[in-house]
């Protein structure tokens, strides 16, 4: 099993969500964040810091502006790995920096609190 793990614009969490459960995917979290990626730095300037160029690093250090995202989280068998990434790119992807990120990663156990399931039973199965 995979945690898929996205970061996306505020105003598509709504969209985000309806193309998961529309993909038979509807177990997820999400949180308000905050953060930046290195479409908001400008790479002139970045070479200039990594070079020691005093001028760069203090225009660097001016870009330090926070973006309010939305991080979700889904936890998936391996076999929805594919399908949920896929949704997640498809509808987020407009062709602009800051259409979001998304990151895969191993989840070694997952237990229902409720029923005490382990493992795959505990997740989406479609």
């Amino acid at each position: 099993m995979k945690e898929v793990m996205a970061i996306i614009r505020m105003n598509m969490i709504n969209t985000t969500k309806k193309a998961l459960i529309e993909a038979g995917i509807s177990s997820m979290t999400a949180m308000e964040v905050l953060g930046r990626g290195k479409g908001l730095v400008d790479l002139n300037l970045l070479k200039g810091a990594e070079q020691g160029y005093e001028e760069a690093i203090a225009q660097l250090g001016q870009s330090d502006r926070l973006i309010p995202k939305r991080a979700i989280s889904i936890v998936v068998p391996d076999k929805l790995v594919s399908k949920t990434v896929k949704t997640i790119i498809n509808s987020n992807q407009k062709g602009k920096s800051g259409d979001g990120v998304v990151w895969v990663m191993p989840i070694s156990e997952s237990l229902s609190v409720r029923t005490s399931e382990r493992g795959d039973n505990v997740l989406d199965e479609f």
